[in-house]
């Protein structure tokens, strides 16, 4: 499915992870991956799928994830004001 359509009819939003993990050589060192793709608030399942891959074939035990999703395509914001300026 395109993105658009993810966007549109399925209600995809671009969610930001970024994900603490401890380093496996020197598990006292926190380090930072930030993953990004379209998925569905508030359950998240691409990104739990994601961490479901990284728990199970990574070396790095996680730390904490911190999660950050908009929606890309939204209604506009219509403000009035009272001044008019003519651009001439």
């Amino acid at each position: 499915m395109a993105d658009f359509e993810k966007q549109i009819i399925k209600d995809y939003r671009l969610t930001v992870a970024e994900i603490i993990y401890h380093l496996p050589d020197h598990p006292d060192f926190l380090q930072s991956y930030i993953w990004q793709d379209y998925d569905i608030a508030p359950r998240y399942p691409v990104l739990y799928k994601f961490l479901n891959f990284w728990t199970k074939e990574l070396d790095g035990k996680l730390h904490s994830v911190y999660v950050a999703s908009q929606k890309i395509i939204a209604p506009g914001d219509l403000r009035f004001y009272g001044t008019e300026i003519s651009i001439q």
